[in-house]
């Protein structure tokens, strides 16, 4: 006969599930087994075997073996150890010796569910106490037994844990504190984005002096304003009239953007969250120096301290860092840094440059489209005295500035100054503490 290549469980695994209560044997003196020899013999296959002959019991029963832990927990278990790859004696050598190597953090963080609990560890002692033969036991109890002997066991897991996430975790965080050391310097410092909120604060008062009297300041969400309002004939919005008056006026402005860096990552940070990722870093280095102190003899624990402990306090060094030029440049634009978050105030300078770019593009294609249709004109009527100026001879000087300008701004700025590049900046914030520069007003804009 063909044989049936199914997937048989061991006898282990049969107690307490549905096959334990079974009986195939009733099944076979029940039926008419030759009918089903005859139809599914292979062609080599003699005659039918006489059923009594047939060896009746299939499937041995698995020997019953005691359990003290919960069905479902030793379930979970014999999985979990299987994923390991290791066999009990040696996951449980691998965890005193504090083996990096033989435990992965995501097995360890699986494994820490199986942790026994006092009222477990207390009925398999028991259990061993009282002499019964621990092979009567099953293969998971039989490891809970062994893996809850070990001194220390949580601690030493927490520690194995933390250990194997540390260079990760520095690893994640450490680009978004630049970013925000980054983004928080240039922001402040940037004369030019001054001088364009400047210029936003005049159109403001200019607009609403009719009705409201002139204001201070104003908050940085009212920059949104700028692409919603909207001119008489709705043909362009504020901030491209307040972009024409830069581009024609203010040209050293246009390219304010560029002193800027990293506003688009910095608007993805977490501040909160980063320094509570720190928080955690300092208790897992405090326990781990804690566990060393129990158990000095340990080679692990002492180069991993001796390693990452003084990384661990430059970090620390530049999460204050970030966090006092974060206050200062949000409290320097007039916001509360305890309820703005980096999510909220950088994306205020994210939408703004996007908008404004965006203008820079559009006036560019209206002024394209007023050449070819001036060219258009010209070419109709060639021979007319004076058609190649016309009415535009006034706009071509302007035309002209622009051109010029976009010739100087092939290659973007970037502010060396006294803050220096980004790199510099980043570089000289771990060896110097930041101090806020002084955020006053001019004494004329002091409301008196």
């Amino acid at each position: 006969m063909p044989l049936l290549n199914w997937q048989a469980l061991k006898p282990n695994q049969v107690t307490g599930t549905v096959f334990n209560e079974l009986d195939d044997e009733q099944i076979l003196g029940e039926l008419n087994m030759e009918i089903f020899e005859e139809q599914f013999k292979t062609r080599a296959q003699g005659a039918p075997k006489d059923l009594s002959k047939i060896n009746k019991k299939v499937l041995q029963k698995a020997p019953s073996k005691t359990t003290l832990i919960d069905g479902n927990k030793a379930k979970n278990l014999a999985i979990t150890l299987r994923k390991g790859g290791m066999n009990p004696s040696g996951l449980c050598a691998a965890i005193e010796t504090y083996d990096q190597q033989s435990l992965s953090v995501d097995f360890l963080e699986l494994l820490e569910h199986f942790i026994p609990s006092d009222f477990e560890m207390k009925l398999l002692l028991n259990y061993e106490k009282d002499g019964r033969p621990l092979e009567e036991l099953t293969d998971e109890d039989q490891f809970i037994l062994r893996f809850g002997k070990i001194p220390r066991l949580k601690q030493r897991i927490n520690t194995l844990i933390f250990m194997g996430n540390f260079p990760e975790t520095v690893k994640r965080l450490q680009p978004q504190l630049n970013s925000i050391i980054a983004a928080s310097m240039s922001v402040k410092s940037s004369a030019k984005l001054k001088k364009i909120l400047e210029i936003i604060l005049a159109f403001g008062n200019y607009m609403n002096s009719s009705k409201r009297g002139a204001v201070y300041g104003f908050r940085l969400q009212s920059l949104d304003l700028l692409f919603e309002t909207k001119s008489t004939d709705r043909s362009q919005t504020l901030l491209q009239f307040i972009t024409s008056i830069i581009q024609e006026k203010y040209p050293d402005l246009e390219n304010f953007h560029t002193e800027l860096h990293f506003v688009d990552k910095a608007a993805l940070v977490s501040l909160d969250g980063i320094l509570q990722d720190i928080r955690s870093l300092e208790r897992g280095m405090e326990m781990t120096k804690k566990e060393f102190l129990v158990q000095d003899d340990s080679p692990v624990l002492k180069e991993f301290i001796k390693t990452n402990s003084e990384q661990l306090e430059t970090f620390i060094k530049d999460s204050k860092t970030a966090q006092e030029a974060y206050f200062s440049v949000v409290e320097y634009f007039g916001e509360n840094p305890k309820t703005t978050q980096p999510s909220m105030f950088f994306p205020l300078f994210v939408r703004l440059i996007r908008a404004y770019k965006a203008a820079l593009q559009d006036i560019e294609q209206k002024k394209k489209m007023e050449r070819e249709s001036k060219e258009g004109k010209d070419n109709m009527s060639p021979n007319k005295p004076g058609a190649q100026k016309g009415p535009m001879m006034p706009k071509m000087p302007q035309m002209d500035l622009i051109a010029e300008l976009k010739k100087r701004q092939v290659k973007p700025q970037v502010r060396e100054g006294k803050d220096g590049a980004l790199e510099d900046i980043i570089t000289d914030l771990r060896n110097t503490p930041f101090r806020p520069t002084d955020g006053r007003r001019p004494a004329q804009r002091q409301d008196t």
